[in-house]
């Protein structure tokens, strides 16, 4: 599912696991944009970040291979 923009805060579902990630940080790098991910779960603190480059359109962004959640009740 596509948004206007991946922001800090947003919880998305990742495809393969159905595991939660909340976006921690978005950065550019030249002409990309990236999303720094982190597990939403209590043992967040001690996990590693995923690194997801972000697809962008002229109207929206996504992020490969995550579902974002928050418009649907299910997370």
């Amino acid at each position: 599912m596509a948004v206007k923009s991946i922001q800090l805060g947003q919880v998305w579902r990742n495809d393969q696991t159905s595991q939660n990630y909340l976006v921690t940080k978005v950065y550019s790098e030249v002409f990309t944009q990236y999303a720094i991910l982190r597990v939403a779960n209590a043992a967040a603190a001690s996990t590693d970040t995923v690194r997801v480059k972000v697809q962008k359109t002229s109207d929206s962004a996504t992020l490969p291979g995550y579902t974002f959640t928050q418009e649907s009740q299910d997370f």
